[in-house]
């Protein structure tokens, strides 16, 4: 080398990271033709980590503090470069920095329902949404897994990656925890639990440690929920009793009143006139009465069992009974107790 390329060489004294540019998580130190000064000085901040780095190869880590550079503090890199112990010149090593402050409020959510076996309702996609935190927590994983020797890895690109782990460890979590759905949405709380930890040891692999995982909103796709609701109705119309509703038959006659009030003309509307309306008001008067009738004494022997006509002022009280219990709008009572005074006086 001539006195002249040497007088031109540069050297670096001091070796730090100000992180003036917010998300990014490592950082590599420029060094170009530069060689560092044996004896400079390496700035760590706190929630920093330096790492020094020899052809690819993970050498020396080094944590917060000011620390001056010599074979003594750099054993590894000695070590590979085969220096001795008298070594005095400059020399040229890659140097990154980590931060490994805690990133939170990073929202996670699943774009695609996540496919889960439950002991209730057999197949079901599941969507959810919520916050988690994380850190870079083992500099050394997180360089010879993820960020590499790029120049810069930020927080959106280390965070693609986690989507697609967090993903895919939410869906084997929740398939074997076999937790059901109901209990899912019912308590949030539990399901963050059972997800945080096999997330946790997932992310730990990329040398990133999960701070904190919370769950938001479980839900399930529109479709899916208007198919939960009719199970549900159809396991409430099963638990009643002949006693308490006359059985399944009065219960779809009783879900058929809010139907029949969309039509033009209330429950009237459902016939071809005012008689048509009368005999589908009688009907559904006469089903629902059922629930509530009382048991009949059983007939003498040898009599001929005659039924018995229920009259109007009976119907019209029955009638006000359905609308206390919220099963009939203000207009069906009032327009079947329309039709019904009609009858009675003519």
């Amino acid at each position: 080398m001539s006195l002249g390329s040497f007088i031109k060489k540069q050297f670096i004294d001091v070796i730090q990271w100000n992180e003036d540019v917010d998300g990014v998580l490592a950082w590599r130190f420029p060094m170009q033709d530069f060689e560092i000064q044996n004896g400079g000085i390496l700035i760590v901040r706190e929630s920093q980590v330096a790492v020094f780095v020899n052809e690819g190869q993970v050498a020396d880590v080094f944590g917060p503090g000011t620390h001056k550079l010599t074979t003594q503090t750099l054993p590894v890199l000695t070590n590979l470069k085969n220096w001795d112990k008298l070594f005095q010149s400059p020399f040229k090593s890659d140097v990154y920095f980590f931060s490994t402050r805690v990133q939170t409020g990073r929202k996670w959510g699943t774009p695609q329902p996540i496919t889960i076996r439950d002991k209730d309702f057999d197949m079901i996609r599941v969507r959810a949404f919520g916050i988690y935190s994380y850190r870079v927590a083992d500099p050394r994983k997180f360089f010879t897994e993820i960020s590499g020797t790029r120049e810069a890895y930020t927080r959106d690109q280390v965070e693609d990656q986690l989507r697609g782990i967090l993903m895919a460890t939410m869906a084997t979590s929740l398939g074997a925890s076999q937790l059901p759905f109901l209990d899912m949405a019912a308590n949030q709380a539990l399901m963050a639990q059972q997800v945080k930890g096999d997330l946790g040891a997932a992310f730990a692999r990329y040398g990133i440690g999960l701070d904190e995982f919370n769950v938001a909103s479980v839900s399930l796709p529109e479709e899916l929920q208007a198919a939960l609701d009719e199970r549900i109705s159809a396991g409430m119309k099963g638990s009643l009793s002949a006693e308490k509703m006359g059985g399944f038959t009065q219960f779809q006659v009783a879900s058929s009143i809010p139907l029949a009030a969309q039509n033009e003309g209330g429950i009237a509307g459902l016939g071809a006139g005012v008689g048509a309306g009368m005999a589908v008001g009688q009907a559904m008067a006469q089903g629902l009465s059922g629930a509530f009738a009382q048991p009949q004494a059983p007939a003498a022997a040898g009599a001929a069992a005659a039924p018995a006509a229920e009259s109007i002022e009976d119907r019209l009280a029955k009638l006000k009974g359905l609308l206390d219990k919220g099963l009939i709008s203000q207009a069906d009572y009032d327009g079947t107790k329309a039709e019904l005074l009609k009858k009675l006086i003519g």
